[in-house]
């Protein structure tokens, strides 16, 4: 199993970047998909939740309206686009998978099975 996390970088405040996230593997559809984000300092947390259909999103309060996740499972690919980035929204971004169980949105961190090894988004002027 792996996850592989890409799309990170340094911007400005105000600026767009999406994350991509690689999986292989596993069967990608059968499995909900999660990003969460550590800043320096802090422990992880729970930034965006997409179900193994993507019929089904949840969003943390700090990200609502500014980031969309999404997925393409037959590129077995889960994406992050992040726009009006601040500079609060600096940390490194994982993506997590869980296997997907009939009417449950997974957010907490500790439910997930597989990890990536995340990426580096820095926002500052």
């Amino acid at each position: 199993v792996q996850l592989v996390e890409s799309g990170g970088g340094l911007v400005q405040p105000g600026d767009s970047l999406r994350l991509s996230c690689a999986a292989s593997g596993f069967t990608f559809s059968f499995y909900d998909m999660g990003w969460f984000r550590q800043a320096p300092g802090k422990e992880r947390d729970f930034v965006a939740y997409i179900k193994h259909n993507g019929g089904r999103t949840l969003y943390a309060d700090s990200v609502k309206g500014r980031f969309t996740v999404s997925r393409d499972n037959p590129k077995n690919t889960l994406y992050l686009q992040m726009n009006t980035l601040k500079p609060e929204d600096t940390a490194v971004y994982y993506c997590a998978a869980v296997f997907s169980r009939p009417a449950t949105v997974v957010s907490k961190q500790t439910d997930y099975e597989y990890w990536g090894q995340g990426t580096q988004v820095s926002v500052s002027s």
